[in-house]
């Protein structure tokens, strides 16, 4: 069998989302999807770039394709690079497991469980928090993740209102007061076996983050999602000794040798890898596998379409250090034009796959009536006007 074509789709899912077909000789193709998200275009280059080279090829050859993709230039890695390689890699295991017959979790070392639960999220300061929380509780959901707020403080309301971009302003010590606040609120109203995370989408300094732990009550919180940014694993160091909330941290990362320091030091409880950014199901594997030598579950980054929602399912399954996966219906499940047949999702989980391949089905015809919007991310700033992490 080879490789006959590499085809992109940059495209609009519920969010901008970027798709990679990947065709054979024999009439099998295999999807794969790319992270780095916003920069959907950039990854398509790199795609068409790696083309020149892997048309030809056989695609069962994928941990070589692979290291070819990686050491092909003097620069290796860096995000949009390995977003191009995820969506590459995971339509290699799509198209194994189409050709051999059989779920690509069986690829992976078979099912370490019968069902893999996933976690809703809400915003803490949404008004109806508290009762969507006990829904989920009884729509049998086993953990909950809440966005941390973002308040308008007092001083700065005036600013807010001349502010011609005021749904973007942050103001990292009212999100801190006001998250700290709801969440003492919140806990003591559910169900304690329930876990509550919060996300703070690394929008806050080491000194901020230390705050936010001394303020939330003591017991509240059971896991701390990439509260700093993650390119300085000293910060991390400096804040784990600061405190002792669990960390949620590994979606930013775009190879294992970016995710050492955070396994080797155990500055993270729960490894957030994105099989859409590190490398694909071959780099996930290898970090889930260094993670369980570490005593650390896995908790997959799940932010986009059924291609990226499919690999992540398939890992969950096939790795025993697994805790739960996000899950955004709204994304996850989107374009069901696009894609006619998706994994499926009984409420809180989802059961075991039996299509080869990773189960998913591909209408190029239909892809075209979601045109990529090029929509960047919120471009958030602090009320004084500077420039902060989304």
């Amino acid at each position: 069998m080879k490789i006959t074509a590499i085809k992109t789709f940059p495209m609009n899912a519920g969010r901008d989302i970027f798709l990679v077909k990947v065709e054979t000789d024999e009439g099998i193709y295999g999807l794969g999807e790319g992270g780095c998200s916003s920069r959907e275009l950039a990854e398509a280059t790199v795609v068409d770039h790696f083309a020149r080279f892997l048309v030809g090829m056989d695609p069962m050859r994928i941990e070589h394709i692979w290291q070819k993709c990686y050491r092909s230039n003097y620069h290796e890695g860096g995000r949009v690079l390995t977003g191009a390689i995820s969506a590459i890699d995971i339509a290699l295991w799509d198209i194994m497991g189409k050709k051999l017959g059989v779920p690509v979790y069986q690829l992976l070392g078979g099912a370490c469980r019968e069902r893999v639960f996933g976690f809703p999220t809400l915003g803490i300061g949404q008004h109806d928090c508290l009762e969507r929380c006990r829904d989920f509780i009884a729509e049998g959901w086993p953990c909950i993740r809440l966005i941390a707020s973002t308040p308008v403080p007092s001083w700065a309301s005036e600013l807010h209102a001349a502010d011609p971009d005021a749904a973007n302003m942050f103001e990292p010590r009212a999100s801190i007061a006001d998250t700290a606040e709801r969440l003492a609120e919140l806990r003591p109203q559910l169900d304690r076996s329930i876990p509550l995370g919060v996300e703070y989408h690394h929008r806050l300094s080491v000194a901020e983050a230390a705050a936010f732990c001394q303020q939330a009550p003591p017991g509240s919180i059971a896991f701390l999602e990439e509260p700093i940014r993650d390119e300085t694993p000293a910060a991390y160091e400096a804040l784990r000794q600061m405190t002792g909330v669990p960390f949620a941290i590994g979606e930013e990362w775009s190879s294992k040798w970016q995710a050492l320091p955070y396994i080797e030091k155990g500055l993270t409880n729960f490894c957030r890898l994105d099989v859409c950014n590190i490398g694909g199901l071959s780099e996930a594997m290898k970090v889930a596998g260094w993670s369980e030598a570490h005593y650390i579950d896995i908790m997959p980054h799940n932010p986009l379409g059924a291609v990226c929602t499919a690999a992540t399912i398939h890992l969950c399954f096939a790795v025993n250090n697994f805790a739960w996966v996000e899950v955004n219906p709204g994304v996850n499940e989107s374009a069901d034009d696009v894609f006619p047949v998706q994994l499926e999702r009984e409420g809180p989980s989802f059961p075991l796959p039996t299509r080869p391949g990773l189960g998913v089905e591909f209408d190029e015809a239909a892809a075209a009536a979601h045109p990529h919007s090029l929509t960047d991310m919120p471009h958030y700033h602090k009320p004084d006007g500077s420039h902060t992490n989304w």
